[in-house]
């Protein structure tokens, strides 16, 4: 890949997320306390992202991969999200923001992966070049965040407007982009093909399935930290917290420069238990911790996210894609994406929502301890059920896959 084409790729991958990052993480503070919503509306509000990520892979699919260039794609797409973006800024009913949130879910949620398959086309060796690209996407989230927090807006409109200026940026620098015509042009695409669903055959092993189910569990307490801890945060009165919450992604690069060193020493079950042992203690700092002697259970709350995320979800892809034989390896990660990305998340939102409403204090506010309890318990349950019951060995390979597949059939 000549160097043009990766500062032009990195850039794209900087703007991308910074506009993500500028909206998604105090969304709940604006709505809670500037608009008033209830959890229950504010955990709607997120399960936006949770109902495009399960609907986006049809977009891309069914439509994108087979009929259009994917930069013109990317410059709609983020053009029509910043004008819903903008537009639901404005509003301050739940009837009727919810709908607008809606609609730009949906054109944003299809842009993360057109972004990344795009990166892919002009790459001549991805494995090694697009984590030095992808990296930049973190840098644009943590950007923004430290933005946000500077400029103390976090429970104003204004973070809307920055996401829908940032939007117009990335549509109009989407039309500079590398050429990239539809991959699939002429190719017949599947409902089947765009959700995975040949890797179902990979259910009959048990492993496998305890793997799916044990990632879709954990993604339900996991939805509270993406949905409420802003709100928490600012609730008992952390300064800047939308700033000190990019500690996180600070420490998911630095966790995923060092995942090959744990990787080869711990194995994935190891790592994976404790992804979800970090869950579980993250919400147990948070309940426990406050804004001031214990103010560095919050911070280590935080920094605990480059092991929950990296550990977790960086491995679970990983085993997939050694589980998976290689005719269903791009099957088998959409289909995990869908359950965890799309039904896992979407479920957490709602429940979170739902959770945060139940210790609601009278006179405003909420009994934050017994909220972070919830999740932390969920997570236990979930790594103590994994730990008992998933198996897997390092040497082993994908033909076992291969084997069912052939004794059973397609799913």
């Amino acid at each position: 890949m000549k160097t043009p084409v990766r500062l032009k790729l990195s850039a794209m991958m900087f703007v991308e997320y910074f506009v993500w990052g500028s909206w998604y993480v105090t969304l709940a503070t604006y709505l809670g306390t500037t608009l008033h919503f209830p959890g229950a509306q504010i955990g709607s509000a997120y399960s936006t992202t949770a109902i495009a990520a399960i609907i986006s892979p049809f977009f891309v699919g069914l439509v994108a991969d087979r009929f259009f260039s994917t930069e013109k794609i990317l410059a709609v797409l983020h053009i029509v999200g910043a004008a819903a973006m903008y537009y639901a800024s404005t509003l301050t009913t739940f009837s009727a923001f919810y709908p607008v949130l809606l609609v730009y879910t949906l054109c944003f949620m299809p842009t993360l992966a057109l972004t990344n398959s795009l990166s892919f086309r002009h790459m001549d060796d991805p494995g090694k070049e697009f984590p030095a690209v992808r990296v930049l996407g973190t840098i644009g989230w943590i950007v923004a965040g430290l933005i946000i927090g500077a400029l103390g807006v976090e429970a104003s409109a204004l973070p809307l407007r920055i996401t829908a200026a940032a939007s117009v940026v990335m549509a109009l620098y989407s039309l500079a982009l590398p050429h990239t015509p539809p991959a699939k042009r002429g190719e017949k695409v599947s409902v089947r093909d765009v959700l995975g669903l040949d890797a179902l055959v990979l259910l009959k092993e048990r492993s496998f399935a305890v793997f799916i189910l044990g990632s879709f569990l954990v993604c339900i307490p996991l939805q509270f930290y993406y949905t409420f801890t802003n709100l928490f945060l600012n609730e008992i009165g952390v300064q800047n917290a939308a700033g000190k919450m990019t500690f996180g992604q600070m420490s998911e690069i630095f966790f995923m420069l060092v995942m090959p060193f744990f990787f080869v020493r711990l194995g994935v079950k190891k790592m994976m238990l404790i992804g979800m042992a970090a869950w579980t203690a993250r919400y147990l700092l948070f309940a426990y911790g406050n804004n001031a002697t214990l103010v560095w259970m919050l911070y280590v709350g935080i920094l605990l996210h480059g092991i929950c995320y990296d550990f977790f979800f960086v491995t679970g892809q990983i085993y997939v894609d050694r589980k998976a034989p290689a005719d269903l390896r791009a099957a088998a990660q959409g289909f995990i994406a869908f359950v965890t990305l799309g039904a896992g998340m979407y479920i957490g939102a709602l429940m979170s929502g739902r959770v945060v409403d139940m210790y609601a204090l009278p006179g405003g506010g909420h009994d934050w301890q017994r909220i972070w309890l919830v999740p932390a318990a969920m997570a236990g349950a979930v790594l103590i059920l994994f730990a008992l019951l998933f198996q897997y060995r390092e040497t082993e390979q994908p033909a076992a896959a291969v084997a069912a597949r052939a004794a059973g059939g397609r799913a």
